[in-house]
């Protein structure tokens, strides 16, 4: 089910405000955990795919892929019009529903991150359209396929996400999404270089092919659904500390690095440009 009230749940800023009252660096989903995905896609995309990536991105002075990943989290501040316009884009609300994605029931008029990551992958593989208009969507394809891999972007409505899930981590006052977006990751104390290496650490995930859209943006946010619905995400107790983050932020970690190798395998599927067998 969609918020009754369209309040986006954004990986960096738009969980609520008490996030404040953590320290810093490491954000995980923030613009950080964006930009990681990014970087971990990087590394994997073939030439032809890497190439058209560049020529895109030169059109903007000095940006990279993982510079613009952040982007579509800072439209409100931007671009308010496409910031409003986009809100519903970064989150699928169907824990309700078991996990089961029902397009009418939980992206109405197209309006959410499954079918945002579609129509915009279409829009970057579509030649016929000028950079500048490519250039957005590879924007939103970077950051919107960061989302899909976020549990509580495709959570609970009723609580937005987590949003609403208020709790104490290690004392401090803060909820559920925000502790997934970074909450949990703030004693690694990691920069973009470190944290890149161990998520490049990690293992490999399994099973990383060419996605059909159609179906695999839907199965992707089903996958994130099912974690966020987990026994022991919501914790009975409000109050938690390092062990709840030493449980879960492998989890994270895991979707991180599985959000860039799937980041890959779409850019090189929409870039391809050797012609297609029939």
């Amino acid at each position: 089910m969609k918020f009754s009230t369209r309040v986006p749940v954004l990986f960096s800023g738009l969980a609520l405000a008490v996030t404040a009252l953590l320290p810093a660096p490491a954000s995980a989903w923030g613009a950080q955990g964006h930009r990681l995905v990014a970087r971990i896609a990087e590394t994997r995309l073939d030439p032809a795919a890497k190439a058209e990536v560049q020529r895109l991105l030169a059109t903007e002075p000095g940006a990279t892929l993982a510079s613009i990943a952040p982007w579509a989290d800072q439209l409100r501040a931007e671009d308010p019009d496409l910031g409003k316009r986009s809100a519903g884009w970064h989150y699928v609300n169907m824990a309700e529903d078991g996990c089961a994605y029902d397009p009418p029931k939980h992206c109405r008029d197209g309006d959410c991150v499954i079918e945002a990551l579609k129509a915009q992958s279409a829009r970057l593989a579509d030649r016929g359209l000028s950079d500048a208009e490519r250039l957005q969507a590879l924007k939103f394809v970077v950051h919107l396929a960061g989302d899909l891999h976020q549990p509580m972007h495709a959570g609970y409505g009723h609580d937005k996400g987590g949003n609403t899930y208020q709790l104490q981590f290690n004392e401090r006052g803060t909820n559920l999404h925000s502790l997934w977006d970074s909450g949990m990751f703030y004693a690694l104390q990691l920069d973009d270089d470190p944290f890149l290496q161990r998520l490049q650490a990690l293992p490999a995930p399994a099973g990383i092919v060419a996605p059909q859209l159609q179906r695999d943006a839907a199965r992707w946010a089903e996958q994130s659904c099912r974690i966020a619905t987990r026994e022991g995400v919501y914790p009975a107790n409000r109050k938690v500390g390092q062990a709840y983050a030493d449980t879960w932020r492998p989890v994270a970690e895991a979707q991180l690095r599985l959000a860039g190798e799937r980041l890959a395998t779409l850019l090189n599927e929409l870039l391809d440009t050797a012609p297609k067998q029939h």
